[in-house]
């Protein structure tokens, strides 16, 4: 594998060691099966496409044809890639130190699915990444057609558009048009996630990756936002993740309620309307807690607004249940992202009964030391 320096070099022998190392994989897993091939050949090609376009962010911002706009966006970006190596101790990579304007609203679109009567999220399995709770496409329709073989299969089905991915180092992934869909602290929150994948990352247990990278994303953007003296933007953000918290709060409610209808006995016919009565209380309490304690903050309205589904309340859970008990550990560390990355590392190591107990029973930075 090229160093980081070695990768500065031509962009066009960097994209093919990157396609023959994901065709590599394809090949030597054994895929078999038109619907595998096919899955894996748009990944590759989508993947690549992005790949050859391009373009240095360094360059684009010394050079005087660059739009004013989109040369400020590069200096940002710039700003917080640096931070992020030097305050965060997250890869001094290529990664994130190129652009690529996509001209779509979303880079790739994830589809979750879960049976009509489990929360249980299915999974699928790939070379490389291991079991992800689900199935990304570089084509929308395609990820729509999935979405309604699945549905013909009995199944609850969620489709959302991602705006950033994760080749966990195997390639130097770029900045996108789709990561500047918002202000700079949603920027800096991106690439900090994204990085902290490639510091850590353990095979089939999406829960504890996800939430790892928020953590890293949450305290990287707080301490961002502090180096920079924007006290408006932090108040801001600290609002945003406090109403995050509130609206994780009454999701994590409705699944106890549905995972206690789901176990209980009953037809189908009782559980199914049963779960209808679950997903409109959510509603009606999410209206009153946007109404009287939001000021009628409206952030999350779209997400109410579309079908609510075991699917998607999965997909929720997934970015957030480890999320405090990450954070936690981070404490305990003393701020210190070295610490919280070897002690993350070692828990991750533990097999996967054991490794969320650990987390939630860690009382120092270091007590996974002596397990």
């Amino acid at each position: 594998m090229p160093t980081a320096r070695s990768e500065r070099g031509s962009s066009g022998q960097i994209v093919m060691r990157a396609f023959f190392r994901l065709l590599v994989v394809v090949i030597v897993s054994g895929v078999t099966g038109c619907t595998s091939v096919s899955y894996y050949a748009q990944s590759v090609k989508g993947h690549l496409q992005i790949m050859t376009a391009r373009q240095d962010v360094g360059k684009l911002i010394e050079d005087p044809s660059t739009p004013k706009a989109l040369r400020a966006r590069m200096a940002s970006a710039s700003a917080i890639r640096k931070f992020a190596t030097d305050k965060l101790a997250l890869p001094d990579n290529n990664s994130y130190r190129s652009y690529v304007d996509i001209g779509r609203d979303s880079v790739t679109w994830a589809v979750f699915a879960a049976p009509e009567l489990s929360l249980t999220p299915r999974t699928w399995c790939f070379p490389v990444f291991g079991c992800v709770p689900y199935r990304g496409y570089f084509s929308r329709k395609s990820a729509v057609e999935t979405a309604v073989e699945l549905q013909g299969q009995g199944m609850d089905v969620y489709v959302t558009g991602i705006t950033a991915y994760s080749t966990l180092g195997w390639s130097s992934d770029p900045l996108l048009s789709t990561m500047f869909s918002e202000d700079e602290t949603y920027l800096a929150g991106l690439v900090f996630h994204e990085l902290a994948h490639q510091r850590v990352y353990v095979h089939d247990d999406s829960a504890f990756n996800e939430a790892f990278a928020v953590a890293v994303e949450t305290t990287g953007v707080k301490k961002w936002l502090r180096a920079t003296g924007d006290t408006a933007a932090l108040r801001r953000y600290e609002a945003a993740r406090r109403r995050k918290a509130e609206f994780l709060t009454l999701v994590s409610q409705t699944r106890d309620e549905l995972t206690q209808v789901y176990s209980n006995s009953g037809t189908s016919e009782q559980k199914l309307a049963a779960k209808t009565a679950a997903i409109e209380r959510l509603r009606m309490r999410y209206r009153h807690m946007r109404d009287r304690r939001w000021g009628r903050y409206r952030g999350y309205d779209a997400w109410f607004a579309s079908p609510i589904n075991n699917a998607k309340l999965a997909a929720t859970s997934v970015y957030s249940d480890q999320v405090a008990a990450f954070l936690g550990l981070f404490d305990l560390c003393s701020g210190d992202y070295i610490r919280f990355y070897a002690s993350v590392r070692r828990i991750g190591a533990l097999d996967e009964a054991h490794r969320a107990e650990a987390l939630a029973a860690a009382d120092s930075c270091n007590l996974t030391d002596q397990m």
